[in-house]
């Protein structure tokens, strides 16, 4: 199964090997990462990060998240964690809400 590297902006975090096609909120939440899962229905926000690098290559957010997204931000590289599955090696910031 191929895997990605999940990089962090925050110093003291290693990066995390995601397999591909799995949800960040699974993988992340076993690993020590810097980003917060809260509800893991893309709800609450508190997975808000700025994916850095791989934005591109990412499924674009679906209706209820780019609503989230509106109301928590005006950052076009804002995302939840919690609704991105792993499709290609990402460097992640979490954003304050």
């Amino acid at each position: 199964m191929t895997q990605f590297q999940i990089h962090y902006e925050e110093p003291g975090y290693e990066p995390s090997t995601v397999s591909a096609g799995r949800s960040l909120s699974v993988e992340l939440d076993a690993t020590r990462s810097p980003i917060l899962f809260g509800c893991r229905t893309g709800i609450c926000g508190t997975c808000l990060v700025e994916v850095q690098a791989g934005l591109e290559q990412l499924e674009p957010p679906g209706g209820d998240e780019q609503e989230l997204l509106d109301v928590l931000t005006d950052n076009p590289r804002a995302r939840l964690a919690c609704q991105i599955d792993v499709c290609c090696p990402l460097t992640l910031k979490p954003l304050p809400q």
